[in-house]
């Protein structure tokens, strides 16, 4: 479907942000956009868990977001939240309250899905050349490095040093000593060494900053006279004499700097310096745009069917040699089986299988036995660009219960008629039906969902001509009921004799 109007919200570790845009041309024109000083990763404790004054601020900024989306449909919006949701060990209790009052789902992205998605907003923005461009962005909870060209991210890494969290470990009330810079950067340098040499060897002919924390340095540094435009190197030396000259945050007498700006300064002015020290940068442009303009363009490419995660997925079937006839038999029959059990099938529930039904035999890479785990495990742990946390976990789930004992932990938590439950056992009884690898005729196969679980009619003649798979659909009836649930076999050619006769 195409939307006219898509709209992006960035739950960022500082800042919450909404952003709706207009499609022309396969091109996105900003129409509005709201933003919100949450300090998410300010509420951070030192267990990890979002206190509750830092969530009920949140939710007033999501509920004033879902007011302005209240109209828009499901497909049209895509929220994403980063470093300080990545990280709460309460977030899923949080993002269950989050999702009901913004009125659509929250996605957590792993940190390289982070990268990918700001260098896509920035790099629209710029225009393409096929010279390497490195982009940076200062983020509340953590800082994203990227190196690409035109549009193709090459290089993307994530690393756990931001704004906020800097501000509140290395300036804690305000103070803004020499000190405190020094370890805040070497702390810092620290953190970007593990990328440095990768990046230094790849090169770029030109360094782009983005978030708020580099227009902010931007601003300063042209009010001050003390950059042309863009941020240097120089110019932050200048700006951090001066923050240590003031000794204290609320001493602080900047033009252009923003009073919710000011206390999570110091913390960004110490992570660009480490930046710029470490790579050897002594000027970078900045821009406009960053991770919601990514998440908008990203969406563009979902609704126009241009989606990164099917191009993930297509990548790793190359990359660990699965067998692509394979997949996709066991593809078309477990879609059928899925439309037997649910006549109006959610979109993105028919997307997951067959995203599952692509990559189920991906660890056969690794070693045939177990190899189900061993795909399981990929997919849950490896880069997965467009893919979210949930996102991934689902896939990893749904592909570690399609062969093997059911009785699994994660597996038997699965609610009855849940959606997940019915998408495995699809993806089961497909791979189960195509073992011998070969495109044989299957038998007449209908399928239902019951109360208690699933019911399978199958033609007798067929079952005693294939004793093998006869016995396999006994075993996993057993499966099955051990889980709890149900799975009844009905041999259609019997009750046709039994009502002729």
């Amino acid at each position: 479907m195409k939307h006219e109007t898509l709209a992006a919200v960035d739950l960022g570790s500082n800042s919450f942000h909404l952003q709706i845009g207009r499609v022309v041309d396969e091109q996105i024109y900003l129409l509005d956009s709201l933003r919100e000083p949450v300090r998410l990763a300010a509420g951070l404790t030192r267990e990890r868990r979002l206190d509750r004054a830092t969530q009920l601020r949140a939710l007033d900024a999501l509920g004033r977001f879902g007011e302005r989306l209240r109209r828009f449909p499901k497909g049209a919006v895509r929220a994403v939240g980063t470093n300080a949701l990545r990280v709460a060990r309460n977030a899923d209790a949080f993002l269950e309250e989050a999702e009901s009052v913004l009125g659509f789902p929250v996605e957590v992205v792993f940190g390289r899905e982070e990268a990918r998605l700001i260098y896509l907003g920035v790099a629209h923005t710029l225009p393409l050349q096929a010279e390497r461009r490195l982009v940076v962005d200062v983020g509340g909870g953590s800082t994203e490095f990227i190196i690409g060209t035109g549009l193709d991210p090459q290089l993307t890494e994530s690393v756990p040093i931001g704004c906020v969290s800097y501000s509140m470990k290395f300036f804690a009330d305000g103070r803004l000593e020499k000190a405190c810079f020094k370890r805040a950067e070497l702390a810092a340098g620290n953190e970007i060494e593990r990328l440095q040499k990768a990046y230094r060897r790849a090169g770029w002919s030109h360094a782009v900053a983005s978030s708020g924390t580099a227009r902010a340095v931007a601003a300063i540094l042209a009010a001050c006279g003390w950059a042309d435009h863009g941020i240097t190197a120089e110019g932050l030396d200048r700006l951090r004499s001066h923050m240590v000259k003031a000794r204290e945050v609320e001493r602080l007498r900047l033009p252009a700097l923003r009073e919710d700006r000011s206390a999570i300064l110091p913390g960004g002015v110490a992570i660009l310096s480490a930046v710029f020290e470490s790579l050897g940068i002594d000027a970078v442009d900045v821009s406009d745009a960053a991770l919601r303009q990514g998440v908008l363009y990203d969406l563009l490419g979902r609704v126009r069917h241009s989606d990164a995660r099917q191009a993930t997925v297509s990548h790793f079937q190359r990359r660990y040699h699965a067998d692509i006839a394979q997949a996709e038999r066991v593809w078309n029959l477990a879609r059928q089986i899925y439309l037997d059990l649910r006549s109006q099938p959610a979109e993105a529930d028919m997307a997951m299988l067959g995203w599952a039904a692509a990559l189920h035999e991906i660890g056969i890479s690794i070693a045939h036995a177990g190899y189900h785990k061993h795909s399981a495990y990929i997919l849950a742990q490896a880069d997965m660009p467009g893919f979210s946390q949930k996102e991934q976990a689902r896939l990893a789930l749904i592909v570690l219960g399609h062969r093997g004992r059911l009785s699994k932990a994660e597996l038997e938590s699965l609610p009855a008629n849940s959606a997940d439950r019915a998408l495995v056992f699809a993806l089961r009884l497909a791979s189960l039906f195509y073992r011998s690898r070969a495109d044989a005729p299957l038998p007449p196969l209908t399928c239902r969902a019951t109360d208690f679980g699933f019911e399978v009619a199958i033609a007798q003649a067929w079952l005693e001509e294939h004793p093998l798979t006869h016995s396999a659909l006994e075993q996993e009836a057993e499966e099955w009921d051990a889980l709890g649930g149900l799975l009844e076999m009905r041999a259609v050619a019997d009750e046709r004799r039994r009502a002729a006769g």
